[in-house]
């Protein structure tokens, strides 16, 4: 235990003594007792550094900005060390006190040991930050309108809307914080500025991350929506749980971040929440499976309500699409359910968006039918389904010669995708083949089977004989 006495003390620098920050600073001390061993300069507990022999002068160099106690300890040879008054050292820019130091009766006056000019001081960069920070803003907002009017998407004027409120709050507490680091304040004072700046600035930064998802999921919904309203139910279901759980993933990681950097140890909360994260995924993870798949398919959008759909094992008419799963109405009139999860990694075949609708006919003629009543046959095929406006292509064939018939084959594609429409075009294009072909006295081939019978009698007239 070191004792204090007048036997030792530093006559340089003088108590109360300023210094701009990062300069260098001659500590000296004088003592009368003899036979010591050296003499320790300590800043608080710290060691700044200790001399052997006289002139007891130690050179601190490059001193930070900040407030010091220093401390002359004599360790003796023999006996216990001797400790030196204290001396108080303030080190930081004149220039930026605004020269309030100087004014004798804000500098010797103290409140919680802070002496007065420094509040002034504080409410003048207060001042100054708030009306930097408003002529900063006002200034990016200008220069920013002028470029997003250029540019022919409004997703950046939203941006310059979401941006205005957070960063004129981020500037204020930059410059704030840069004003009021120039002072010297007590340890606890200085702790709370340092987290309390911290706080407002992760807050900040952490509304500006939802707000800017409510704005980039609110220009995905308005660009995603389809021409009809038929996916609304499906889109109402699915974008407030993505927002939201993007929500509570920013505020996780900004409540996260900020107790890390306000010291407080996060390692137990991050082990905690990633044993919660594995057991609720066990848990759930055929629900989240569907989810996903009911996010893959609004991403991807392979089918939407009432197209008519056809998977390996289900084919019908898309009646609804939920969270978990989508709902099928198969040609029996049967509603089957199919999880989203098979919806997301399946072959999925979508007819209602076909362009065209394609029939294949084979018009069978008989062998009896000449050559010319033939390509008579092919032209008057040609005539009928090339001439209806429906008709998007068309190619006519004679091309086999099948067992029973002259074969002529007909490839139709049907313009548009409505089906009923499509049977009813065809049967008027089969109206008038049938006729056309019984005026052209063309007759259709109906399956059948010529047998000839040859008899051999004269194997039997030798069998007569032999009898």
């Amino acid at each position: 235990m070191a004792q204090t006495n007048g036997s030792v003390q530093i006559i340089e620098p003088e108590d109360g003594a300023r210094f701009d920050p990062h300069t260098n600073i001659t500590l000296t001390a004088e003592t009368a007792i003899p036979d010591i061993r050296r003499i320790e300069f300590l800043s608080g507990k710290r060691v700044i550094g200790s001399v052997s022999n006289e002139p007891y002068s130690l050179l601190w160099t490059n001193v930070p900005l900040g407030r010091y106690t220093i401390v002359a300890r004599v360790v003796p040879a023999d006996g216990p060390n001797v400790d030196s008054p204290p001396v108080n050292l303030r080190v930081y820019n004149a220039l930026l006190t605004f020269w309030l130091d100087r004014i004798s009766f804000l500098n010797d006056n103290k409140v919680f040991d802070i002496p007065l000019w420094q509040f002034a001081a504080c409410l003048i960069y207060i001042f100054l930050a708030f009306y930097v920070s408003k002529i900063l803003d006002f200034l990016t907002r200008v220069w920013l309108k002028r470029w997003t009017e250029k540019t022919a998407t409004k997703f950046d004027d939203l941006v310059l809307d979401v941006l205005n409120g957070p960063i004129k709050i981020i500037v204020f507490v930059i410059f704030l914080r840069i004003g009021l680091e120039v002072f010297v304040w007590p340890p606890i004072v200085q702790n709370v500025l340092t987290k309390g700046f911290t706080i407002v600035i992760a807050w900040t930064l952490t509304y500006m991350a939802l707000k800017f998802v409510d704005l980039v999921m609110g220009y995905w919904r308005q660009r995603a929506r389809p021409e009809g309203s038929a996916d609304r139910s499906f889109e109402d279901q699915l974008f407030p749980v993505i927002r939201k759980s993007l929500k509570v993933f920013i505020i996780v990681v900004g409540v996260l971040v900020t107790l890390d950097n306000i010291g407080v140890n996060i390692t137990a909360a991050l082990a905690s929440l990633s044993i919660g994260g594995l057991a609720i995924g066990l848990a759930a993870q055929d629900t989240l499976a569907n989810l996903f798949g009911a996010v893959a398919v609004f991403v991807d959008k392979p089918f939407r309500i009432g197209d008519y759909i056809k998977l390996s094992d289900v084919e019908g008419s898309v009646e609804s699409i939920g969270m978990r799963s989508t709902r099928v109405r198969n040609p029996d009139g049967h509603v089957v359910t199919v999880p989203n999860k098979t919806m997301g990694n399946a072959t999925i075949t979508n007819i209602t968006r076909r362009p065209t609708i394609k029939t294949v006919i084979n018009f069978g003629l008989t062998y009896e039918t000449t050559t010319v009543q033939l390509k008579r046959a092919v032209q008057i095929l040609e005539e009928i389904y090339r001439g209806h406006p429906q008709t998007h292509d068309v190619i006519i064939a004679f091309n086999n010669f099948a067992d029973s018939s002259l074969n002529i084959n007909v490839i139709h594609w049907w313009k548009g995708t409505d089906g009923r429409a499509c049977l009813a075009g065809m049967q008027e294009l089969n109206f008038k083949v049938k006729e056309r072909f019984e005026a052209e006295r063309l007759d259709f081939a109906f399956p059948s089977r010529t047998i000839y019978l040859k008899q051999d009698s004269e194997p039997t007239n030798q069998l007569t004989q032999k009898s």
